[in-house]
């Protein structure tokens, strides 16, 4: 799930809160100083990340934002016995060892200490196993995706894959289940510099230096988007949560769960990755109440907002509230290859699609109020921006690529 998309899911159950208390408590949201978790340990071989915010808001104006918890010591304890330690490998990214990864059965629980020595830990989850996916199947939906999107803003293009699954759900046992999915989409663009040149430096210790310089405004630059220089993709999370309990269709099989919601971005092919996932009994009622509180139609029959609370707390302080859950899920990925050619109307491109703007290459540079191009001059030959790896894009070829 995109983090910062799942803090502003978190933010908006926070103020949602809020507005259901008298107008006195209803200062706090100017306020508001909240650690937000968000990490869930699973049984695959891929990286085992756990992300620690703090989402802080301004006193005058009530906005939030949102800052890495930096310097903190994480680590998962296992079966209450043996400890593994988590790296920090960007700022409040910390990462288990590569060769770590959870198994069905076993206890893990999150410990982590901040650098002003506040301890906090999670409650232990153990992992349940989930089925696989029996078959997946998707249909094109011109109209699948919401008017508004999340921040607000018009939705420029609702047209989207709509995936279904069906799967056999073990008899005789409570499950809970959660999907999400993953993306890959090939990327063309792959750096934006604001008010400024992209340039590639001398080497500093054998490795090219490559940044943005600031441009001095004379030829009225408003912002250069420069083009990637190998094979790029870039890798899309949902942030929507799907959760299900089957507890009315125990042992049975259960087909046509729509599980994901593929944006139209592009006429070229992608790859899906549908995950679904294992869930504690805990861990369901915290993402249920989470998907309720966010994801209803606001009408007469919704349910108040309800406090939420996870299972991450101050071990000296139990009067603190932190946001978001520490989670061990066993997870069934299923990838898929959707070429799109059964799509209709037309996409509005990668670049867009996720910006809402058009391409600004320098030297053809399009003003981002009305998205028209405006005359420029560049004098050199255009640079091109390297692919940087991370947790939303990488030049690696993603397994099960048709393109």
């Amino acid at each position: 799930m995109n983090l910062l998309r799942l803090l502003f899911v978190f933010v908006l159950i926070i103020i949602l809160m809020l507005r259901c208390v008298d107008p006195i408590n209803q200062t706090l949201q100017g306020r508001l100083d909240l650690i937000v978790i968000d990490g869930t340990l699973t049984n695959l071989n891929e990286p085992q990340v756990i992300y620690l915010n703090r989402s802080k808001s301004d006193s005058l104006t009530g906005r939030f934002g949102t800052s890495p918890l930096t310097g903190a010591a994480v680590e998962i304890f296992i079966d209450s016995s043996k400890v593994v330690t988590l790296n920090e490998t960007k700022p409040g990214r910390y990462q288990a060892p590569n060769s770590f990864s959870g198994r069905v059965g076993h206890s893990y629980q999150l410990r982590f200490t901040l650098k002003n020595g506040q301890r906090y830990e999670s409650t232990p989850e153990v992992m349940p196993a989930v089925p696989t996916i029996s078959r997946l199947s998707n249909t094109f939906n011109p109209t699948s995706l919401p008017a508004q999107r999340y921040d607000g803003q018009v939705n420029l293009n609702r047209a989207a894959n709509d995936f279904f699954v069906d799967w056999l759900d073990p008899a005789e046992q409570r499950n809970y289940y959660r999907w999400d999915w993953k993306l890959w989409e090939k990327q063309e663009w792959c750096h934006t510099c604001q008010q400024g040149f992209y340039m590639i430096n001398s080497p500093i210790n054998n490795t090219l230096y490559e940044s943005c310089f600031p441009d001095d405004g004379r030829n009225g630059y408003y912002v250069h988007d420069y083009v990637c220089r190998t094979a790029c993709w870039e890798i899309i999370h949902n942030f929507e949560i799907n959760v299900f309990d089957d507890q009315l269709s125990d042992g049975g099989l259960i087909q046509k769960r729509k599980v994901a919601q593929i944006p139209y971005y592009q006429d070229r092919g992608c790859l899906v990755e549908i995950r679904q996932s294992s869930l504690t009994a805990q861990a369901y009622r915290f993402y249920k109440l989470a998907q309720d509180q966010t994801q209803n139609n606001g009408g007469v029959a919704d349910s108040p907002p309800t406090a939420l609370l996870g299972n991450v707390f101050n071990v000296v302080n139990n009067k603190e509230r932190l946001v978001g859950y520490f989670a061990a899920s066993a997870v069934a990925p299923l990838r898929y290859w959707l070429d799109r050619k059964q799509n209709t109307g037309g996409s509005p491109g990668l670049f867009m699609g996720l910006t809402g703007l058009k391409p600004s290459p320098e030297g053809l540079n399009v003003d981002p109020n009305d998205g028209k191009p405006k005359p420029s001059v560049t004098f050199r030959p255009l640079p091109t921006a390297v692919c940087v790896e991370s947790d939303t894009r990488t030049p690696n070829k993603p397994e099960g690529w048709q393109d």
